[in-house]
């Protein structure tokens, strides 16, 4: 069964960075695709980027566009989320999830694994 270590969370004062890492177990990331999702206190989960890992292609929600970038690193099977210009609002606790279907979507009833989750707190 895949696994995903989800790593890089912490505290940072608005305008910020963090890198955010997940690390997966053995598999063939070509045949898959990487997706972070977020959720805040009070609120549903909600996708946040992905990679497709059979030819890099990204999705970014809007609320993100231009201030993170999401990558990989396929020979440590490892998907990168950097995140920049960091808001307040960006806090929630930061999820990496695996696709088998190889697609990205928003729709995390779509992705089979996740990872336990690292926390982001932006403070203003």
């Amino acid at each position: 069964e895949v696994q995903l270590q989800a790593s890089g969370g912490g505290l940072v004062q608005n305008g910020g960075s963090l890198r955010l890492s997940c690390a997966a177990s053995e598999f063939t990331f070509d045949n898959y695709a990487i997706g972070w999702f977020r959720q805040a206190p009070g609120k549903e989960r909600e996708g946040v980027s992905c990679i497709r890992g059979s030819d890099a292609s990204t999705y970014y929600a809007d609320f993100v566009k231009g201030r993170f970038t999401i990558s990989s690193d396929n020979a440590k099977r490892t998907v990168y989320l950097q995140m920049n210009s960091l808001k307040s609002e960006d806090t929630a606790v930061y999820y990496c999830a695996l696709s088998r279907s190889g697609g990205c979507t928003a729709i995390d009833l779509l992705y089979d694994y996740w990872g336990q989750g690292t926390q982001v707190t932006v403070s203003s």
